[in-house]
């Protein structure tokens, strides 16, 4: 899927960056789903060993392959949906606005977006041991009225890029002023 696909830009719009939750915060994940992924082909050796009567009967033995192998491909479609939802949940930042595309499950998504003069205050926490040694934490964007926090979890680098959304906010708000003062000019 392209970015584009996902928002529209605006004609002088660059994307700055395109964030993800840190890879290693998968890592549980893939083990989770190795594991289980372990257990029929463990049942199989098992039952091979230890009953091969059951195996040599053309019928069971047929059912029981295909019990596993359903099992198998069940395993598979979880894995490939987890994946789709680690990799399409994002954070894009553009020079005009931040966009957040939360991937609830394979079929829902949510996108919200807000411009990035509306940034009051950036936050930036690395929290643990494996955290601080994989630099990746959390970042907490406040924005101008009613809206509600926004944190991001597991963000690679986010001193960094807590950093570059303030910079970013600052030079928004400084050429949205602008803007503003130009208009204000040609109405008097």
């Amino acid at each position: 899927m392209h970015l584009n696909e996902i928002i529209k830009q605006k004609p002088n719009e660059v994307i700055v960056a395109v964030v993800r939750r840190h890879p290693l915060t998968y890592v549980p994940s893939v083990l989770l789903y190795v594991v289980i992924g372990l257990i029929p082909i463990v049942l199989y050796f098992f039952i091979k060993q230890f009953s091969p009567d059951i195996l040599a009967n053309n019928y069971i033995g047929a059912i029981i392959i295909l019990i596993f192998s359903a099992f198998e491909l069940s395993v598979a479609l979880f894995f490939y949906s987890s994946f789709l939802v680690y990799y399409l949940d994002m954070i894009i930042i553009t020079n005009d606005r931040f966009v957040e595309v939360s991937q609830r499950n394979l079929f829902s998504r949510s996108v919200s977006e807000f411009n990035l003069y509306k940034i009051q205050d950036v936050t930036s926490e690395i929290v643990g041991v494996i955290p601080t040694l994989f630099n990746y934490g959390n970042i907490t964007v406040e924005t101008a009225g009613e809206g509600e926090n926004l944190t991001f979890h597991a963000i690679g680098s986010p001193h960094e890029l807590r950093r570059q959304i303030v910079q970013l906010a600052d030079e928004n708000r400084k050429m949205n002023h602008e803007e503003l003062s130009e208009v204000n000019e040609a109405h008097v």
